[in-house]
């Protein structure tokens, strides 16, 4: 089993998140929150600061953790063809400046301000939704149900 430590940015602004188009060299694109990869000895805190700069351009602040999400996706729809457990840290992130722009030597195409309404069409990572739930809930418990993968929404 491979495992993975992210942070995510969750940036809601009048009615509007954030969203990267991730574009990798394999496979179809989806729409996901800016984060990724924790690197060994950073705080993930500060690589949620950090991914949201590389992916977006944009200088951010972090105002409150929205929780955790762990899950395990299956060999069969995994990128690397092997079980693979995420562990995603979930912030509720205020942008500060900056422009956004595409990842340079990245696999983020593009960040767009997309209407939270309209993110139902997209084909989205299940992080979309997790994060939005997180922050329209804020659970005591920093946990929300499993999301249900298909359809427009990917592992």
């Amino acid at each position: 089993m491979s495992f993975r430590l992210a942070a995510y940015a969750v940036c809601v602004e009048d009615g509007r998140v954030l969203l990267g188009h991730h574009v990798p060299p394999k496979g179809e694109s989806t729409w996901t929150l800016p984060g990724g990869r924790v690197e060994h000895g950073e705080d993930p805190f500060d690589a949620v600061i950090r991914e949201v700069a590389e992916e977006t351009g944009c200088e951010a602040v972090v105002e409150r953790l929205l929780g955790v999400d762990s899950r395990v996706i299956p060999a069969a729809v995994a990128r690397a063809g092997v079980v693979h457990q995420n562990v995603g840290i979930f912030y509720r992130v205020r942008i500060t400046g900056g422009r956004l722009r595409p990842e340079p030597n990245g696999e983020i195409a593009e960040s767009v301000w997309t209407p939270v309404a309209d993110v139902a069409r997209l084909r989205r990572s299940s992080l979309v939704d997790v994060g939005l739930d997180l922050a329209r809930t804020v659970p005591a418990t920093g946990h929300v149900a499993p999301v249900p993968v298909g359809g427009p929404i990917q592992h």
